[in-house]
């Protein structure tokens, strides 16, 4: 059975920081894109970032250039999301997916469905 689950998330001051992470477990990590979504009430779904497991290639929305940062651990099947100088637009519930394909799905007009998602961790930030 697939599991993603995701942690890390919470309510953060203007500013600071959160490092979410995403333990993955029932697939074969080191084929997939593994990554973040987040959708905030009102606001379409955004493909924040993602890595391709196998070669470590990286996708990041403009939005977070620059301020957050994907890393994976495949000794511990998980990827991690450093997120920095949180500002209010960054509040949202973000959600760990898992794609086969690879990071396509994250780009703006690709998305057309992933394998795996989590359930979600919220993230707030406090001005």
């Amino acid at each position: 059975e697939v599991h993603l689950v995701e942690s890390g998330g919470g309510l953060v001051q203007v500013g600071g920081s959160l490092r979410l992470s995403c333990a993955a477990s029932g697939f074969t990590f080191d084929d997939y894109g593994v990554g973040w979504f987040r959708q905030a009430p009102g606001k379409e779904r955004e493909g924040v970032s993602c890595i391709q497991i196998s070669d470590g290639t990286t996708y990041y929305a403009d939005s977070v250039k620059g301020r957050f940062t994907i890393s994976s651990d495949t000794g511990k099947n998980t990827v991690y999301l450093q997120m920095n100088i949180l500002g209010p637009e960054d509040a949202a519930n973000y959600s760990c997916a898992a794609d086969l394909t690879g990071c396509l799905p994250w780009y703006p007009r690709y998305f057309y469905g992933v394998d795996y998602w989590g359930k979600g961790t919220l993230v707030n930030v406090s001005s």
